[in-house]
């Protein structure tokens, strides 16, 4: 595995944790400070997004709709929630019906005790589609949200038209070859791949001190710093700061073996698809996508680290509706 490519996945993930909220939909941060629930964020969107949940597979997922035209489903990654989108979901809202998805264990999504690989997470989406009322939907995904995009095409082909993967691909044995340490001058130490497989210490560690957690990840994956504000990173933080929000979080992590295990019986993606990535996954999605689907559309190069949607916007809006036109 190359620099790039580990950098690539370091900048992709980590611990999540989820959120304290009141009875009146407001929530404290870990900061203290106070932050709007997910239905005044969503109506404060243009598009007439709401805030919405759905009984499926055995959980609750919490998603938030908006616009009119053929389905998008957006899924979200570490550290962040459905607002992650915020900056690209009115332009989209003007062509589709964008539904943003709190995977399990996320956001206003229920924490279940498992069900944390990608394949059970893509049939979570699966089975909330159907119960949308659609038969085939375009998804997209960025960070754990793309590996759950990635299984929703391997495992439901039927019911994906087109699919777009941002910044990280669905995990494979290359994992297995990631260093605990780097030499001097080397990439970032990707430490919480081992933290994040430790049962109860991150629990005790980060759940109510999450807005540390977001801030130095952001730190890490962001040109600049301006383009996740102050009251974005509260929203991130009240969505994790509790204990079983980094428990599920850490479930994301230790599903990855069986993550691997199940990308070796996946056929070829045989619906279009497009990869939208950073200079450090940029080589890593050339090297790697042409082998995992039959019909690869392009990989699009950012200039931003990681956060496509928030440093990029206008690029992330043009790319997909290019694509899924």
């Amino acid at each position: 595995m190359s620099l790039d490519r580990r950098k690539a996945l370091a900048l992709g993930a980590g611990t999540a944790a989820a959120a304290l909220v009141t009875t009146r939909g407001e929530a404290l941060a870990s900061t203290g400070r106070s932050v709007p629930g997910d239905d005044r964020l969503a109506r404060s969107l243009p598009g007439g997004f709401r805030s919405h949940h759905a009984n499926v597979n055995g959980t609750r997922l919490h998603y938030v709709a908006g616009g009119k035209g053929d389905p998008l489903i957006l899924v979200p990654g570490w550290p962040a929630t459905w607002w992650s989108y915020r900056k690209v979901m009115p332009a989209l809202a003007r062509h589709y019906r964008v539904i943003v998805v709190d995977i399990r264990g996320m956001g206003g999504s229920d924490k279940p005790q498992g069900g944390f690989d990608k394949k059970t997470m893509a049939r979570d989406i699966y089975e909330l589609v159907r119960k949308l009322g659609y038969r085939s939907v375009n998804i997209a995904g960025h960070d754990i949200g793309a590996m759950v995009a990635f299984s929703f095409a391997a495992n439901h082909a039927a019911a994906t038209r087109k699919v777009a993967l941002l910044d990280v691909l669905h995990p494979d044995e290359d994992l297995y070859t990631m260093p605990m340490l780097q030499p001097p001058g080397g990439d970032i130490n990707m430490w919480w791949f081992a933290f994040n497989q430790v049962p109860v210490l991150p629990e005790q560690l980060i759940a109510g001190r999450a807005r540390y957690l977001i801030d130095w990840h952001y730190g890490i994956g962001l040109v600049d710093q301006s383009n996740v504000a102050d009251a974005d990173r509260a929203v991130f933080a009240h969505a994790y700061d509790t204990r079983d929000a980094v428990r599920c979080g850490n479930g994301w992590y230790k599903a990855i073996q069986q993550d691997i295990e199940d990308m070796k019986g996946y056929s070829k993606i045989t619906a279009p698809l497009l990869g939208l990535a950073s200079p450090h996954a940029y080589d890593w999605f050339r090297w790697t996508l042409p082998k995992e689907t039959t019909d690869l559309r392009g990989v699009v190069r950012f200039e931003a680290l990681h956060w496509l949607c928030d440093e990029e916007p206008q690029l992330v809006i043009r790319s997909l509706r290019e694509f899924f036109s």
